[in-house]
This record gives structure tokens, C-alpha cells and sequence, in this order.
């Protein structure tokens, strides 16, 4: 590893996959191709969110929450990414990496707390149908959503100041795509249990605490849809709650493996793969999941699909 004469060098050097550099090539354009879908797909969620009168529902207002994030979250890294794997540049400055750092711990944080809200909306839903607008009114909606960034913010800027304080002796080499709080940890030429045992509390609270009340929700969700008479309602509960299921998994998988385990305890290439799972392919993969199993969101693109050609007609 690389040394200066300084504790905090000018920029890092951002190894990535350089043992294979064979695959920066495969990686750039499968990187690109997944950022033009992570782009187009939420972006669609965004508007036929907003423009759509029939999806003017609390479920739809944290969908457009989710997909606003994602585009956040990917364009923390991916741009970057796309920079260092297309060249031979593989550097990064060291505000532009404490700056990456900040911003993509706080929105990691607020999509953990996000998809429990949006848990507890699936749920006031299904068990409390007749209730549902008069309990999760805009305004709440709007404090749940405030709440979650609220929450990944001040998270981050704890977790964040703590790790950006750790003299680094002028090491340069990060072993990972971007700048990640567990990478930077790595980096520390001093001792770093504080700054690992508060990451794994802290982590363990904000992933166990949404997941715990996901868990709950489902499970009174699962007791509420075997009870309603109706196939055609069971089917529609089912598709609406699995797809929210589904994204839990794919976004909390790779967290729960990367965050909730002691410091070096995983081969570092794959902690590289599950996080470019978790922040590319999974909000790559949101929209269209959310899509794919739900008619009112098809219904809602056929229609701003339409209108979209009339007005080019016109």
C-alpha cells in the first residue's frame, strides 16, 4: 500500500476489480446500461406517480419516495464509477470522497427505514381497508417519509465524522469501487474496535428495527389475506404485498452480510459484489418489479404512454 507524508492524502486510489483488469471493460457498460434503466424506470414511477390521478394513494406517494431515492443513491456512485472503470484514472478526490461517503451512507440508511414505513402502510391497508385514507393521510405520509431521511441524516453524519477522523498515514489505496464507510475503516493505520463496534451497533439497529417491523406486518398481512372470501382480492393483496417483499430482500440481503458482521471477516471481493448489487442492481430492479405486479402502474404508463404520443401528434 502506498504511503505519503501526510495522514490525509490529496485523493484515493480506487482499486475496484484492478486484480481483474479484464473486467472493467464488462463492468463499464454493464454499469452504464443498468444506470439508463435505473434512470428511465424511476423516472416513470416519478411521474405517473405525480401526473396519474388514480395513483394518488399513500402506497403510491412512498413508491414515488422510493424511486426518488434510488435515483439519489445510484447517481452517489455509479457516475463515479463509470469515470474509473471507462480510463485509466482510477482516482478520486478526498473531499469527493468523504462527500460520497456522507451522502451514501445517509440515503442507505433512509431506504432501510423507508421500506418499514412502507410495511406499515401495506398493513394499515390490508387490516384496516375502511380506515386506510383516514389514517395515513398526506400530512402522515409526509412526516413518515421526513422521518426516515431524518433519521438516515443524522445517522450518517455520526457514522461518517467518526470514520473521516481516523488518520489514514497517508494511505491511498481504497480496496473498493467507491467510498465506503467500511473500506475508509479499513484504510486507519490505529486502532479502529470503537469505529467497527459502533458501525455493527448502529447498523444492527436501523437494518433489525425497520426488518423487525416488516416482519410483524407481514405476518398480520398473511392473517388478513387468508381471511378475505374472494380469490380475486387475495390475489391482488398478494401481488401488491410480495412485491414490497421482494425489494426488502434484494436491499436488505447484501446489507445484512456487509454490515452486521465483524471487520474481515468476508473475502473483500465478495463485500465488492454485494454492494454493487445493492446499489445498482437493486434500484435498477425496484420499478420493475413494482411494475411487472401491479396493474394500476401498468394502467398508469399505457395511459401517460398515450398522452405522451398524442401531444407529438399534435
Amino acid at each position: 500500500m502506498k504511503h505519503m507524508n501526510e495522514s490525509f492524502p490529496k485523493d484515493f486510489i480506487l482499486m475496484g476489480f484492478t486484480k481483474y483488469p479484464w473486467l472493467d471493460l464488462p463492468l463499464f457498460f454493464a454499469l452504464l446500461i443498468s444506470y439508463m434503466f435505473t434512470l428511465l424506470g424511476n423516472i416513470a414511477i416519478i411521474l405517473v406517480s405525480q401526473l396519474d390521478f388514480q395513483l394518488q394513494s399513500p402506497m403510491y406517494f412512498f413508491l414515488m419516495s422510493l424511486s426518488f431515492l434510488d435515483l439519489c443513491f445510484t447517481t452517489t456512485t455509479v457516475p463515479q464509477m463509470l469515470v474509473n472503470l471507462g480510463g485509466p484514472n482510477k482516482n478520486i478526490t478526498y473531499i469527493g470522497c468523504m462527500i460520497q461517503a456522507y451522502v451514501f451512507h445517509w440515503l442507505g440508511c433512509t431506504e432501510c427505514v423507508l421500506l418499514g414505513i412502507m410495511a406499515l402502510d401495506r398493513y394499515v391497508a390490508v387490516c384496516k381497508p375502511l380506515r386506510y385514507s383516514v389514517i395515513m393521510n398526506r400530512k402522515l405520509c409526509r412526516q413518515l417519509s421526513s422521518t426516515a431521511w431524518f433519521i438516515g441524516l443524522a445517522n450518517s453524519l455520526l457514522q461518517s465524522t467518526l470514520t473521516i477522523q481516523l488518520p489514514l498515514c497517508g494511505n491511498q489505496e481504497l480496496d473498493h469501487f467507491f467510498c465506503e464507510l467500511p473500506g475508509l475503516i479499513k484504510m486507519a493505520c490505529v486502532d479502529t474496535t470503537v469505529n467497527e463496534l459502533t458501525l455493527s451497533v448502529v447498523a444492527t439497529f436501523l437494518i433489525m428495527g425497520p426488518l423487525s417491523m416488516i416482519l410483524t406486518s407481514y405476518s398480520y398481512i398473511a392473517q388478513a389475506v387468508f381471511r378475505i372470501p374472494s380469490a380475486d382480492g387475495r390475489h391482488k393483496a398478494f401481488n401488491t404485498c410480495s412485491s414490497h417483499l421482494l425489494v426488502v430482500s434484494l436491499f436488505y440481503g447484501p446489507g445484512i452480510y456487509i454490515y452486521m458482521q465483524p471487520s474481515g471477516d468476508s473475502p473483500q471481493d465478495l463485500i465488492k459484489v454485494l454492494t454493487l448489487f445493492y446499489c445498482v442492481i437493486t434500484p435498477m430492479a425496484n420499478p420493475f418489479i413494482y411494475t411487472l405486479r401491479n396493474k394500476d402502474v401498468k394502467g398508469a404508463l399505457r395511459r401517460l404512454l398515450r398522452r405522451v404520443f398524442f401531444f407529438k401528434r399534435i
